[in-house]
């Protein structure tokens, strides 16, 4: 969803359309559907124009209801230690009341969810020996952090402040204070209605919200909230009338008219790579790491200012889509299983799916998704490779790798500076990585290394095969002139190609004449 000027130049997003996409990555954590907060966030703004609320109150309910669960996600570690799956029991909560025997039969349920009966047994008598504490203790992190958060991206303190409440209940018996009725900011009020009956209604129809709704009345939900959305609830969930709810909740956004700088964009940009580096632990300052190196590395390449901005916020944002992947599989110590390693691939299509939300990150959003794909093929999601790799998504795949390397991993210690380049230079040799990406991004990163060509990791063979090549001679009489087999040559073709970037003859041709590479006559003759 490009949004490009009269120039072609793609112009800068809203601040509304940034944190709407924002609310699309939340929704992954969830388990639940694209767009389920900006639904949520419509139909909270419209219960409290039935209320009667005025424009800040409303503004408060919008972007309370958008990011209520911006938390959680920094809690994942958390969750999946008590529940395995934290996006699975995420999801299923929604449709449970949070109190009573239905609410502790969910926990037995899920407690542990997935693993050996032992394991399930030890984790259940930890829990449910003080099941309200040990819960407490994690919504109130939940809910500091929410608030934390919630600052950080630029939002107003009544919306951090009406975070702490997210876990609270209208008839007191929620956490982490146990706080009820009134004393509950309306904003929450309304705000954990429209989030929960957002599901229900998607999931069952009306019939079905106003069966929970009532079920609900005076203990989760305020009977005052309640009463005015069931006074004529078709009006409250009616579709977008262009089925567009992505547009439609953007016209409820208080700031929908402010234009972002670029300052004020990288900021932001900056700030939401901050929110979801906290998913795990081991990953805290990745993406700035990544955005600052790639940047760096950018510049040593001779990119334009603007290909470096792109590059620079590409690394912020590139990890977006690790939100949709449990911390169960992310912080597995042992080998992934082939269903647990497919999900680790979806993360850079997760990443793009978000981007692709928000107007006038095209580029961005084409870079991002790329930060795991290799020059050779055998990256993901996509096996790109070749000519389909620019510079800046070269560039940033070497940083991504750099910097990860330097990460402790649940299977692997952190690696120290020397062994991270080694790791780089392995990849180069196998032909995964840009020889001259890796070179920028390893003198950005401090080490003293002599400028990388492509052709420095070239075998004997390949550089002979190259100097033939750029000599115009055909597969066939390479095979004969260095007594191999055709197919042989082809392979030893196809990986000079690779490493030296070309994707034709005549482009390895013109970089063997640029790099002095193109064999002499004299030894043509002579063969």
């Amino acid at each position: 969803m490009a949004s490009p000027g009269n120039n072609g130049i793609e112009l800068l997003p809203r601040r509304a359309e940034v944190l709407a996409g924002l609310s699309v990555a939340i929704d992954l954590g969830l388990g639940q559907p694209a767009e389920h907060m900006l639904r949520s966030a419509t139909i909270a703004c419209r219960i409290s124009d039935r209320l009667g609320l005025d424009p800040v109150q409303r503004g408060t309910v919008y972007y309370v209801t958008l990011v209520m669960w911006i938390g959680c996600h920094a809690d994942s570690q958390e969750y999946a230690r008590w529940f395995g799956d934290d996006i699975a029991v995420r999801r299923e909560a929604f449709l449970v009341d949070w109190s009573g025997m239905p609410y502790m039969l969910f926990l037995l349920g899920n407690v542990a969810k997935g693993e050996p009966l032992p394991q399930r047994l030890k984790v259940m008598g930890t829990l449910f020996r003080d099941a309200r504490g040990q819960l407490a203790k994690l919504i109130h992190s939940h809910c500091a952090s929410a608030a934390v958060l919630a600052a950080h991206i630029g939002l107003t303190r009544e919306v951090a402040n009406t975070l702490a409440y997210t876990f609270e209940r209208y008839d007191g018996d929620g956490l982490p204070a146990g706080i009820s009725g009134d004393q509950i900011p309306i904003e929450m009020r309304v705000a954990q209605f429209a989030d929960i009956a957002e599901v229900h209604h998607r999931m069952y129809g009306l019939d079905a919200v106003g069966a929970m709704a009532r079920s609900r009345r005076g203990g989760h939900f305020d009977p005052a909230v309640v009463d005015a959305v069931l006074a004529s609830p078709e009006e409250i969930f009616t579709d977008a009338p262009d089925g567009d709810a992505w547009r439609e909740a953007l016209g409820y956004a208080p700031d929908r008219d402010v234009q972002l700088t670029d300052e004020g964009f990288d900021r932001l940009v900056c700030a939401i790579g901050d929110f979801v580096d906290l998913k795990c632990p081991f990953a805290l300052g990745h993406s700035r790491a990544v955005a600052t190196l790639s940047a760096s590395a950018g510049e040593r390449l001779g990119l334009g200012n603007s290909e470096i901005r792109t590059l620079q916020r590409a690394g912020h944002l590139h990890d977006l889509g690790r939100l949709g992947i449990s911390n169960q599989v992310w912080s597995k110590p042992g080998k992934l299983s082939q269903s647990e390693w497919e999900r680790v691939r979806m993360h850079p299509y997760l990443t793009e799916r978000v981007l692709d939300r928000i107007p006038g990150l095209g580029a961005v959003r084409t870079v991002a998704r790329s930060h795991h794909e290799h020059i050779d093929g055998t990256g993901y999601p996509l096996g790109a490779g070749g000519s389909t790799l620019g510079h800046s998504e070269r560039i940033l795949a070497a940083a991504v790798a750099y910097q990860s390397a330097l990460e402790p991993r649940p299977y692997r210690e952190a690696l120290d500076p020397e062994q991270a380049m080694a790791r780089l230079l392995a990849r180069c040799a196998s032909g995964a990585l840009d020889t001259e990406c890796v070179g920028a991004v390893l003198d950005g990163a401090g080490h003293r290394v002599s400028r990388l060509r492509r052709d420095d990791l070239l075998t004997a063979r390949e550089r002979e095969v190259l100097g033939l090549v750029s000599r115009g001679f055909s597969n066939r009489e390479i095979a004969t002139r260095l007594f191999l087999s055709e197919k042989t040559v082809r392979n030893h073709v196809e990986r000079t190609y690779t490493k030296v970037g070309a994707t034709n003859r005549v482009g390895a041709s013109l970089y063997a004449l640029e790099h002095g590479l193109v064999m002499p006559l004299k030894e043509v003759e002579s063969q």
